[in-house]
């Protein structure tokens, strides 16, 4: 089966779109401090036409804000690249220049790069002769592969908690930067529409096999009990609505063959397993039956059972 293709851009879009106060906070403070958080207004996509290259470019994020103290409005640009491309910045200075000509305003450009490479990313294009300066063009960055991911965690800060998953992080620390990320979620306390889009952006570049999930588990039941409790009530919810949806797509799809449906009766079967240790676990902790059926929806007989 193909490998289904990540809509980078629309993902960070979404993101910095929904927190786009918590993105200057985090990592352009100086800027936050400048802007007019109370003016902020987000501008319709711009589709630019490369015509040496025949190509077409779409802006990623534009907001119109103010200064602060200042009457002239202001365009915030924000631009991701989710690969190596040599010539980015004369792209980013396309944008400007294309973007200034249309709204003859201030433009602020910020490009976020979030691949895995770590190299030195440039943050200028100038153009110049021996005798003259004709273009020196800077625009802000962020190389999320570069920056240590243990020193965000602290932040409470939702942006950070999502891109934990594009930091640099080592493959032996998966469990722990997700456990991380869910202690994040349990203290921002949002809505739930806005934490599903923090676990579904987490998610979608983070992923956890089989073995890790239950490392994760593990270590979840080691720490402080009401802590535990609620991020353990997070796994299981997610848990829940991930089966839910397989189902769903299973109906949609009509179950094409009977061999699916012994394959999802052994999945149920794994899940039920699953519950059954973590309930094993709880139990080990000082959990009482009701809590324990709350957050697993193993009936109060069978954890009773698991008592003897």
């Amino acid at each position: 089966m193909a490998k289904q293709r990540i809509d980078h851009d629309r993902l960070f879009k979404e993101l910095l779109s929904t927190f786009f106060e918590d993105f200057l906070l985090l990592f352009f403070p100086d800027v936050y401090e400048h802007i007019d958080v109370h003016h902020l207004s987000f501008l319709s996509e711009e589709l630019f036409t490369d015509v040496t290259a025949g190509e077409k470019h779409r802006v990623d994020l534009l907001v119109e804000t103010k200064v602060k103290g200042e009457d002239g409005l202001v365009i915030v640009h924000v631009e991701h690249q989710s690969y190596k491309q040599r010539t980015f910045p004369e792209r980013m200075f396309l944008y400007f220049s294309r973007l200034f000509q249309k709204h003859r305003r201030r433009i602020l450009p910020i490009a976020i790069f979030s691949y895995d490479e770590r190299h030195d990313e440039p943050s200028s294009l100038m153009i110049q002769f021996p005798f003259l300066m004709v273009l020196d063009f800077r625009f802000l960055t962020v190389e999320l592969h570069k920056l240590p991911w243990r020193e965000y965690i602290r932040r409470d800060n939702p942006v950070a908690a999502a891109l934990l998953s594009k930091m640099g992080y080592n493959e032996s620390e998966k469990v722990e930067v997700k456990k991380e990320f869910l202690r994040m979620l349990v203290r921002l306390e949002l809505d739930e529409a806005k934490q599903r889009l923090l676990f579904g952006f987490f998610e979608t570049y983070l992923w956890l096999s089989e073995a890790e999930e239950i490392q994760l588990r593990n270590e979840v039941s080691q720490m402080e009990t009401k802590e535990a409790k609620q991020v353990m009530e997070l796994i299981i919810s997610y848990e829940q609505r991930g089966i839910e949806k397989g189902i769903q797509q299973g109906v949609k799809q009509g179950i094409k063959q009977g061999m699916k449906k012994g394959i999802e009766q052994g999945r149920q079967k794994g899940i039920e397993e699953g519950k059954i240790d973590i309930a094993k676990k709880m139990l080990a902790k000082g959990y009482d039956v009701d809590t324990i059926h709350e957050l697993t929806g193993l009936p109060a007989e069978k954890i009773e059972q698991l008592k003897k």
